[in-house]
């Protein structure tokens, strides 16, 4: 994430602490994401503290998709404030026009298969249909450039309902 992202993400946490900032719970929220990899977001709570979440995102000009179960737990001290874990997978492709430093110079584009966790924070505004989250989602990858992932941290905002 760049330098300014990460000072924007401060910013937007800073005001979850602000006295004026009260919560409500959310069934659905859908939005979008930003980080090292960009695209759309969907959560939805399948239970008090359980949700599914969906994201559909660009890497390296591939598109991957992830699936998520996630665990949600209170945080007393924010209302609204909640952390939260869990794991999941995620399948996709890459463009064999990506060029990080450390790929193989014959890559044409690959399948990528692999699995998912993930650790964050999630709040909701009491006055606005609005859910932000900023969470750390490492991977591990079976395919093609097989290893571990630990470079994802992302910010959502989503329209909840």
């Amino acid at each position: 994430m760049e330098k300014k992202g990460i000072i924007i993400a401060m910013a937007i946490f800073a005001m979850l602490f602000s006295a004026e900032a009260q919560s409500q719970s959310y069934g659905t929220g859908i939005g979008l994401r930003s980080g090292v990899s960009n695209g759309l977001t969907v959560k939805h709570f399948i239970a008090d503290n359980a949700a599914l979440e969906g994201i559909l995102h660009t890497r390296w000009q591939g598109l991957v998709i992830t699936g998520l179960y996630e665990v949600h737990q209170d945080i007393n001290e924010v209302r609204g404030l909640r952390w939260f874990y869990g794991g999941g997978a995620h399948v996709g492709s890459w463009n064999g026009n990506r060029d990080p430093r450390w790929a193989d110079s014959n890559f044409n584009g690959a399948t990528v298969f692999g699995i998912d966790g993930i650790i964050g924070l999630d709040y909701i505004f009491r006055n606005a249909p609005i859910n932000l989250s900023l969470d750390y989602k490492p991977a591990l990858n079976f395919t093609n450039n097989a290893g571990f992932w630990g470079d994802e941290v992302a910010l959502s905002i989503r329209y909840a309902f």
